[in-house]
């Protein structure tokens, strides 16, 4: 039960982007595969219907989503991006680091855990960076337990 009303905190990038998805599964999706199934009905017999099967297992699949959205705007916390600090890391700073073991620096953004998208340097504050990282500093160093080791990041910036 607890997990049923864990705020989800958001920027408002990721706010309108979840908002988004939710219309077009609403509005477009909806109407799709309704059109799918109507047309798969018009195919005769159901219980060997391929399509029918797929375009329902497709509608099943849309409306849990639809209920996953719901939960997650009704539970949403939006970071207010002007009152935002920059004297430590805390969700939504973007923190340049120097990797200390690849001899790189790298960026990344700090998001909750619904935005998340590494490939796009979004780390969750939940992940194990994101949790070393927070309410450090510039010139810290955040260690992280990795399967090869101990990786160190030294802050060197946070916007």
């Amino acid at each position: 039960m607890a997990e049923e009303n864990k705020k989800i905190v958001l920027t408002y990038e990721g706010l309108k982007k979840l908002e988004d998805e939710l219309q077009d599964l609403k509005v477009v999706r909806r109407k799709d595969v309704a059109a799918k199934i109507k047309e798969a009905r018009g195919q005769g017999d159901l219980s060997e219907n391929a399509e029918y099967d797929a375009a329902k297992e497709e509608q099943a699949e849309i409306e849990a989503r639809i209920i996953t959205l719901e939960k997650m705007l009704r539970n949403a916390e939006v970071i207010d991006e002007e009152e935002i600090n920059t004297g430590i890391v805390s969700i939504g700073n973007k923190i340049k680091l120097y990797d200390e073991d690849f001899e790189e620096e790298v960026v990344y953004t700090i998001v909750g855990s619904a935005e998340a998208d590494p490939e796009l340097g979004k780390i969750s504050n939940e992940s194990p960076l994101g949790i070393s990282l927070l309410g450090r500093k510039v010139g810290d160093v955040a260690e992280v337990e990795a399967p090869d080791g101990v990786l160190k990041f030294k802050i060197l910036e946070i916007q």
